[in-house]
């Protein structure tokens, strides 16, 4: 098992290398410009988010794409994905998974509008999209297409499943004393009773459980800050400094180069918002939207709520816990996240503890509708034994290392992301045209009237 666990860490070094840092800030910065700074219209992607289009065609709401994506991407990553950021990069690697937040919004929306224009319709009715028919259609890679839905199915056992049952099992048995085992059951019993039942299914709980877990998630790091309020200041000014110069960080932070903080920062920040890997198009394609530019914005606003608020917020609670408690210890993120929230009294673990459960939970099920389409994109008879597959893992990874499971979610992300982002590049054009002839000739205030 060690030997396998070195071996994915290398493997995960090797891609996260400074080519894939490149790759991955250059395209958001890229498509940031090429497109004229979609950032800009986010109040107008948070409004369209809560819209109903009634001349819409797709199996689920507008709302219901997004929050089935925030549910995969609100997960371990926000909570002790972050905190293991810090814990292996320093302080300074929360600025850079901010940034890769920030600039990933563009992202975001190109890989939403692509995957809208490239959709298709099956013969059982259901709309099927996503970067494998980007890549196919848009520019004829089948091979590309295929590799990339290989890449999806893998990573949806690491990011979606095996890392978030491990993280549930790793706190209830820290907590509360519980066998990762009888954890591991209880988590397979109560995903399977939601995958089973399809996109529908799916899309209905996590659109009532997203909005209550964020907002329950945010009103904690806020008791936290305002407890560590005299040290919030220095935090953020610690977080700066190191980023770009490592010995600042001082205060018994552990060591680490601009590269290490880089390189952590930008894995976690992709991690936990998927700007750039291609897994939140899948269901953006499914969506109800009139055209592609619509669904782009909606889904560019995840990314802000997932990195550039909520990560944001859990990245100050653990450097001014630091700053504030020197008893914190920080050799792990799962550790350190948790003697963070053990400082607001009596509630701390138990906030912690549910707002991991609800996390990693919904992460579980955004990601099974993932590895489902691009194992359907392969052989859509895979899709019933993927699923049962799939519940009977969520049981191996709460009781597999945490280090090994990590690196290998690493890997896949990695993998992930080479194929969408050359998509993503090379269709800029696409992107470019599609975007004039919908949100900069207006035509989106122009389709909201008419709603009215």
């Amino acid at each position: 098992m060690n030997s396998i666990t070195e071996f994915l860490s290398d493997v995960s070094s090797l891609l996260w290398g400074w080519p894939m840092i490149i790759l991955l800030l250059g395209t958001h910065i890229f498509l940031t410009i090429r497109l004229r700074f979609p950032q800009r219209f986010l109040l107008k992607a948070i409004k369209l988010s809560i819209s109903k289009d009634k001349n819409a065609h797709g199996e689920v709401s507008q709302f219901g794409a997004l929050a089935t994506a925030l549910a995969a991407t609100i997960g371990t990553g926000n909570i002790i994905g972050v905190a293991t950021a810090v814990s292996l990069g320093g302080p300074g690697a929360v600025l850079w998974c901010w940034l890769t937040g920030l600039f990933g919004i563009s992202t975001k929306y190109a890989e939403g509008l692509l995957a809208v224009k490239y959709r298709i319709k099956a013969e059982n009715g259901r709309v099927l999209g996503g970067p494998m028919y980007a890549l196919e259609r848009g520019l004829g890679w089948k091979w590309m297409a295929v590799l990339f839905a290989v890449f999806t199915a893998i990573a949806s056992f690491g990011i979606g499943n095996t890392v978030q049952a491990n993280a549930i099992a790793t706190l209830t048995s820290e907590t509360y004393h519980i066998s990762p085992y009888i954890t591991g059951v209880v988590i397979m019993l109560m995903a399977g009773a939601v995958v089973l039942g399809g996109i529908k299914s799916i899309a209905k709980v996590c659109t009532m459980l997203v909005p209550f877990m964020a907002v329950f998630y945010v009103i904690g790091c806020i008791v936290i800050l305002f407890l560590n309020g005299s040290y919030v200041w220095p935090a953020l000014k610690l977080i700066c400094e190191a980023a770009f110069s490592p010995e600042a960080a001082g205060g018994g932070f552990v060591g680490s180069t601009v590269m290490m903080a880089a390189r952590f920062g930008i894995a976690r920040g992709l991690f936990s918002n998927e700007s750039g890997m291609g897994s939140a198009p899948i269901v953006a394609s499914a969506a109800q939207t009139r055209n592609p530019v619509r669904q782009a914005l909606v889904s560019s606003s995840g990314t802000f709520w997932d990195t550039v608020v909520i990560c944001a917020l859990t990245g100050l609670v653990i450097v001014s816990s630091v700053l504030a408690y020197p008893d914190i210890t920080y050799d792990n993120g799962a550790t350190l996240t948790k003697m963070a929230f053990s400082k607001i009294p009596y509630i701390g673990a138990p906030l912690l503890t549910f707002g991991l459960l609800t996390f990693a939970f919904s992460t579980i099920l955004g990601w099974e509708l993932y590895g489902e389409r691009a194992v359907e994109y392969l052989n859509s008879r895979m899709r019933l034994p993927y699923r049962m597959l799939y519940i009977v893992a969520l049981f191996i990874g709460s009781v597999m290392n945490l280090g090994m499971v990590w690196n290998l979610a690493d890997c896949m992300n990695a993998l992930m992301a080479i194929p969408n982002l050359i998509a993503l590049l090379f269709l800029s054009g696409v992107l470019v045209n599609e975007t004039r002839k919908y949100l900069w000739n207006n035509q989106i205030e122009k389709d909201m009237e008419e709603l009215q």
